[in-house]
């Protein structure tokens, strides 16, 4: 099974639920979770989950490279490359590996073979095993980088789970590209939110989201603080069943402050996530 726990805006406790379910599951499951922080451009789960690293993989780009001597600035490369990567100005052709998405159609299409491809690191992905035997894997975006999705697509296929093992998946913020590719192939998708209207507003977008992608999806309701009418009749008319409140309170605040988990501040709430889950299989069923 493949959880992903996303939010449509940064901040409203995604790695807080992420690395706490983890927690709470391992008891329960052999072997533990595997944990795949798919939040390249900023990663923390392993402030709170404690990973000893130990292996590591760079994740390259394919990008052209032009063969002056045997190009003929026919253009050809040019017209066929969606995001104007590579450019034909009179006797000169010019490649800008920013904005190249490594599609390798340059290469395959030119006449003459005057391009080759070569790797342009932009990333690197790391293993290990983390608290209570969790595997744990993560990939980092060189600084500078523009492009995040290809180092989750790189991750998702380097950390495979072994038989029977439960995947959870920690997502960027936001909606965009990156959002899709970890979310993308996952059995079940928890988006976290709080009760205020940006909060609100931004949940529509993850749930459209999901809905585009055809992921079953609940909602955790983090720092709650009263009652927000709003935001429980938006849940009900997209049916999307709250699965979980977590209060605004002052001691999970430090709590996380501290690098603690929400298990580890409040040890109940492992029973919660743990009925949660069971509750999302028996939906699934």
């Amino acid at each position: 099974m493949i959880i992903s726990i996303a939010s449509g805006k940064g901040g409203t406790g995604k790695t807080t639920i992420a690395t706490s379910l983890a927690l709470s599951l391992t008891a329960e499951l052999t072997p533990p979770p595997l944990f795949l922080d798919c939040d390249v451009e900023a990663p923390n789960a392993h402030l709170f989950l404690h990973p000893r690293l130990f292996e590591q993989q760079d994740v390259d780009l394919l990008i052209p490279e032009v063969d002056e001597s045997k190009c003929t600035y026919c253009g050809k490369c040019a017209e066929v490359c969606q995001y104007h990567a590579i450019v034909v100005l009179g006797q000169k052709t010019l490649v800008f590996p920013q904005l190249c998405h490594g599609c390798g159609s340059c290469t395959a299409l030119c006449p003459v073979k005057a391009i080759t491809e070569i790797p342009d690191r932009m990333g690197v992905l790391e293993r290990g095993l983390a608290k209570a035997g969790i595997t744990f894997a993560r990939g980092v975006l060189d600084v500078g980088e523009p492009m995040a999705v290809p180092v989750i697509r790189q991750l998702k296929k380097w950390a495979v789970p072994q038989a029977g093992q439960v995947t959870i998946r920690d997502a960027p913020p936001g909606t965009s590209c990156p959002v899709v590719e970890t979310v993308r192939g996952s059995d079940y998708l928890l988006l976290v939110t709080e009760p205020t209207p940006f909060g609100l507003h931004d949940l529509r977008l993850a749930a459209q989201v999901a809905g585009e992608l055809g992921a079953p999806a609940g909602v955790i309701i983090n720092r709650e603080n009263g009652p927000y009418p709003e935001m429980d009749e938006f849940c009900g008319h997209q049916q999307l069943p709250v699965l979980l409140r977590i209060p605004f309170e002052r001691a999970i605040a430090e709590g996380v402050a501290q690098g603690k988990t929400l298990v580890e501040i409040h040890p109940e709430y492992t029973a919660v996530f743990r009925r949660m889950i069971q509750q999302i299989k028996d939906s699934q069923s």
